[in-house]
């Protein structure tokens, strides 16, 4: 399946010559010519990185960086004024992946795209043991252990962990939560994701004396790597 790159460039004629040469080397390619655009697609999980402009209308690069950042991981290469040492130190600070001057060799470009997806990959492979408050959650075999102790989790229970787990010490607010763990399309009790929190609390935090799950009041949920 080809990779999918979100562009996030206000300059025309830029985005469509870098878009063309992306397209060319087998990758999907969104568009966003603001910043606030920008940042609602880089938030809905479609892509498999970002390049990002640092000068944008709306919402500057750097401020849909920090938001981003606070919900998904998605590998960001930073697109930068060729003077600007400030944007970049800023950029890599607030969570940038790497960052490529303007005007750029499209070469260097896609080389640092390709470095970017490989990295992420690999972390992402490494990843299928997930270890957090003492809770290891085993992707490969489908399973979750305490203490050695195998948990026994619905399917849904299970990915809310998953997600949560794969995201710690960031806070997933609860629709976010719902279209991860029931989909899209789910139609039923709002309050699910509450209803699901509170069974894995009596199957984890109460069995073992653990703040496994926290509840970020009015927001959603999170766990911590403490």
């Amino acid at each position: 399946m080809a990779k999918r790159i979100l562009l996030i460039e206000d300059e025309e004629k830029i985005a469509r010559f870098t878009e063309l040469e992306l397209v060319h080397e087998g990758y999907e390619v969104g568009k966003a010519y603001d910043g606030r655009q920008g940042l609602e697609e880089a938030l809905s999980g479609k892509y498999d990185l970002v390049l990002l402009d640092v000068m944008l209308p709306a919402l500057n690069g750097l401020e849909v960086l920090r938001r981003l950042r606070k919900e998904s991981s998605v590998p960001v290469i930073m697109l930068t004024a060729r003077d600007a040492v400030m944007d970049k130190v800023s950029g890599l600070d607030a969570g940038a992946d790497d960052y490529i001057t303007k005007p750029f060799a499209i070469e260097e470009l896609l080389a640092r795209v390709r470095v970017a997806l490989k990295k992420h990959t690999d972390q992402v492979q490494q990843t299928h043991r997930l270890t957090v408050c003492g809770v290891t959650m085993d992707t490969d075999r489908h399973e979750v252990t305490c203490n050695g102790e195998a948990i026994e989790l619905t399917n849904r229970e299970y990915e809310l962990v998953h997600v949560l787990m794969e995201n710690k010490n960031i806070v997933m607010d609860r629709e976010k939560l719902m279209n991860r763990v029931c989909g899209y399309d789910y139609i039923g009790e709002t309050n699910i994701i509450d209803v699901y929190v509170r069974h894995i609390r009596s199957k984890i935090d109460d069995v073992y004396g653990i703040r496994f799950i926290q509840t970020v009041r009015g927001v959603g949920y999170v766990i911590k790597d403490e």
